[in-house]
């Protein structure tokens, strides 16, 4: 493959990237706070709390993303209510569906990361801020979630890794996502192997420089807390 090809094909690879990760952001990010009820739901003693966001996680964690792709995608449209509601505009748009599905689905794996992440703290932290009077809603904003939050951190830049990789089925909703984008140029120069390789290191590229974010994120909050004590 000769330069000339690569750099001229190069801008449209770049604008794939670019919606790689506004898929991939905004998913995570969206994700993270609709986790964060259901994985404190899940942590709860009471069984009437955990008996909804179990069902929830249960039916997005035992289904393939792209079979839950297809259902927001191709199936919502089979309802009249659905395409009459004030929510047609943007789920008939495949970029709002992938990311409604995306978020969906990794919200229920970060609030099982969660949820692990809130049952590791030790007791004894716990205790001490009953201890200080503090209420079980204090206890949680000021204790147990922080002290969760660097427990769960490197399970959740794996989640954010995984949805990296799966952000290239949006491309089977004609998204022209990096996959997208990499399938539409090699149909036009019949260069299979090298535009899918060239898509391969993007995704290689964009994945060290986010393990490299986790992890000098991790280091700082290691930091943090050493200070704190």
């Amino acid at each position: 493959m000769s330069w000339e090809l690569l750099i001229k094909w190069l801008p449209q690879f770049l604008d794939g990237a670019w919606l790689t990760l506004q898929l991939v952001g905004v998913s995570v990010i969206t994700g993270l706070i609709l986790a964060l009820p259901l994985g404190i739901a899940r942590s709860s003693r009471h069984l009437a709390v955990r008996a909804l966001p179990y069902g929830y996680i249960f039916f997005f964690r035992g289904t393939p993303l792209l079979v839950q792709l297809f259902l927001v995608y191709y199936g919502l449209a089979q309802f009249d209510v659905v395409r009459k509601s004030a929510l047609w505009p943007y789920l008939r748009d495949p970029y709002w569906c992938a990311i409604i599905t995306m978020t969906m689905h990794t919200a229920a794996y970060i609030a099982e990361i969660l949820r692990g992440a809130i049952q590791a703290v030790p007791p004894g932290e716990i205790e001490a801020a009953r201890a200080l009077g503090m209420s079980r809603s204090q206890a949680l904003l000021h204790i147990i979630l922080p002290r969760a939050a660097r427990i769960g951190l490197p399970a959740y830049s794996n989640e954010v890794i995984l949805m990296l990789k799966a952000s290239a089925l949006a491309s089977t909703i004609t998204l022209l996502e990096l996959t997208g984008m990499a399938r539409k140029i090699a149909a036009r120069t019949y260069m299979h192997e090298e535009m899918f390789l060239i898509a391969g290191v993007i995704y290689l590229v964009i994945a060290f420089v986010l393990m490299q974010g986790f992890k000098l994120l991790e280091r700082w909050l290691r930091v943090d807390a050493l200070h704190g004590r």
